[in-house]
């Protein structure tokens, strides 16, 4: 699946921070019909079944698309659109919220541009990817608009074109300089990811390398600095904002392995390696689980070792929380036998993992 995030950014800390930027962070993000592993086969990337319960924990809109609109948000990827709203708005609450006298009604309207430059650009990344994973589409996730039939490639080209244009267009004459090249290197990783002769998601390290960059730096640091600038501030890193651009590169690259549990079928049958095709589902999602609570120990180590950076309770109470809460969705997900709808449960809590990330950042 593609990952995308096209950010628009927004940061400021009271003494310190300024300039604004649109980030684009962008991939695709493997979603999908999960084709799943069987119980005995539980450690075999080749090892997949059908489970009836599969559409109703998959982090996409599965269901039939009975309208041009309602096929053009699935092909925009809802759950990829929600992560890039919440990132973008938690970073710019955060500014706020350390420099509440900054605030201006007349800041809106920009601030609302960014964000339409940013779906945009989500919608471009996350597009083109299904263009040219049509076939593969038609085996993993058969529900997607394009694989299903319910938009056509001409129609999803013309998509994709708008979205590029009118993002691109939004950011070159409303951002400065860095931010449309920033926005615009988004958008470049999010082609070269999926477009021949490049096609580098077919490469497992160039993917997650894509995904991480996109997803963490580019969107954090994009929706930061664009923020500062308009809220007139110099551009300095705060500990919050550097913690999650830091915290949220590393969750990038476990989303980038993980989202090819979904996949493996398609993948294997039309030769994109994978860490899931190389290592199995049982031990992707461990590799996974493992990163991420290598992510969550090192969260904690931070507020300890730097007690006047954080709100510490807050910071060391949460990430505990989540520490526990990733430990027993991964024991569901080997007491299931790592079942299709196991599988993708799992994926669906990592997602929910990473939005709860941003939703504390304004409070800590």
């Amino acid at each position: 699946e593609a990952v995308p995030a096209v950010s628009a950014s927004v940061r400021c800390d009271r003494g310190a921070h300024a300039s604004s930027t649109v980030a684009l962070g962008a991939g695709a993000r493997r979603g999908g019909r999960l084709v799943a592993l069987s119980t005995a086969a539980a450690g075999d990337a080749s090892s997949f079944g059908d489970d009836a319960d599969e559409n109703s924990v998959s982090v996409d809109a599965t269901g039939k698309a009975n309208s041009l609109a309602g096929a053009v948000w699935k092909f925009v990827r809802p759950h990829t659109i929600r992560g890039t709203i919440l990132g973008t708005t938690a970073i710019v609450t955060k500014c706020l919220l350390n420099n509440p006298e900054l605030f201006n009604v007349s800041l809106i309207p920009r601030a609302a541009l960014g964000l339409v430059a940013l779906l945009c650009g989500n919608g471009y990344i996350v597009g083109i990817n299904q263009i040219y994973d049509v076939d593969i589409d038609k085996v993993n996730k058969p529900f997607l608009p394009v694989a299903a039939g319910e938009l056509t490639v001409p129609l999803a080209w013309a998509a994709c074109a708008t979205f590029a244009a009118l993002g691109a267009s939004i950011v070159l004459t409303n951002f400065g300089p860095l931010i449309s090249k920033l926005y615009c290197f988004g958008l470049f990783l999010g082609t070269i990811y999926s477009i021949p002769p490049f096609r580098l998601k077919q490469n497992p390290v160039a993917a997650f390398a894509i995904i991480a960059t996109v997803r963490g730096f580019l969107l954090n640091f994009g929706v930061h600095h664009a923020t500062t600038a308009a809220l007139g501030l110099p551009f300095k890193w705060s500990p919050p904002i550097l913690f999650i651009t830091c915290f949220v590169t590393l969750f990038a690259v476990v989303i980038s392995i993980t989202k090819d549990l979904a996949d493996i079928e398609g993948d294997k049958k039309f030769n994109i390696d994978t860490f899931a095709t190389k290592l199995g589902v049982k031990g992707v999602s461990y590799l996974g689980s493992g990163l991420l609570l290598a992510n969550y120990v090192a969260a904690v180590a931070a507020a300890l070792v730097n007690k006047g950076w954080f709100n510490q309770p807050l910071m060391i109470g949460a990430h505990v929380l989540f520490s526990v809460f990733l430990i027993a969705k991964t024991k569901a997900l080997e007491t299931e036998g790592f079942t299709k709808t196991a599988v993708q449960r799992y994926y669906q809590n990592i997602w929910y993992l990473f939005y709860s990330e941003y939703l504390i950042l304004p409070f800590i």
